[in-house]
């Protein structure tokens, strides 16, 4: 698709193409929460989002779980205001509550380097869950080296950056109801 310059909440900026369509994302999300209670049919069930991107993601996911559920969130920053990560993962907002013998469906919005995620994993690992599972909007497939590669996977992600539906550049463009990648 061509820029979508009719659209206001772009702020002039002008994207290359839609990469997935609002259509597109509800119909994937409401397939991964079948997927999602399927895999989980009983236990307790913690649903923990990396935060900020992963926030709207998240909220649409849980609604369509029909399972028994918490919710939480991690606060993880490696972008700063890049359009590439710059390496350093910091982990800035972790709960503290027990997560021992929970099984844990870390929600992310997009897998990239995978640096996060190795973190992420590496310190909930030490708190003793019954499992630990990924759960991905977007996967670039660049990530290889993953010791928990996504469980769940809504898109196969082109390699472009891309904003919309939770994920920014620099703070700005997440709250788009589609997935486009900036030009």
């Amino acid at each position: 698709m061509s820029a979508f310059v009719a659209d206001p909440r772009l702020a002039g900026r002008k994207v290359k193409r839609i990469a997935f369509t609002e259509e597109q994302i509800a119909a994937r999300v409401r397939a991964l929460g079948q997927e999602v209670a399927a895999a989980y049919p009983d236990g307790n069930l913690l649903v923990l989002g990396l935060l900020k991107g992963s926030f709207i993601f998240v909220s649409d996911l849980v609604r369509q779980v029909p399972r028994p559920l918490q919710v939480d969130f991690l606060v993880v920053s490696s972008y700063g205001n890049e359009m590439v990560s710059s390496g350093h993962v910091r982990l800035v907002y972790d709960p503290q509550a027990s997560l021992q013998g929970l099984h844990i469906l870390l929600v992310e919005d997009i897998v990239d380097s995978g640096r996060t995620l190795s973190l992420v994993i590496e310190v909930l690992q030490e708190r003793q869950p019954a499992s630990i599972e990924v759960c991905a909007l977007l996967d670039k497939h660049h990530a290889t080296h993953l010791t928990h590669a996504p469980r769940f996977v809504g898109f196969d992600a082109p390699n472009e950056f891309l904003v919309g539906y939770g994920l920014d550049h620099a703070e700005n463009f997440r709250h788009l109801p589609y997935i486009a990648s900036l030009e």
